[in-house]
């Protein structure tokens, strides 16, 4: 009959594995945010005056209305 040792300790290979692919997931997550925003800035500042004031938005006030949930809340 065979025994199984399902109580296997970590090793710090595998904890430093773990580590990098946290570490890596989270940096492409900030990335993909970063782009996104960087995006909206984009269409924002190609759309005209007019536009944009029907948005309500002034021309100086864009990365405000972008990153105004990061840093004005």
């Amino acid at each position: 009959m065979a025994n199984i040792a399902t109580n296997i300790p970590a090793s710090p290979l595998r904890d430093g594995w773990k580590k990098f692919t946290a570490a890596l997931a989270r940096g492409l997550e900030r990335h993909s945010q970063v782009t996104s925003r960087r995006n909206q800035i984009d269409a924002l500042e190609a759309k005209s005056d007019a536009e944009l004031a029907a948005m309500g938005i002034r021309r100086d006030d864009i990365a405000y209305h972008v990153f105004k949930d990061l840093f004005y809340a």
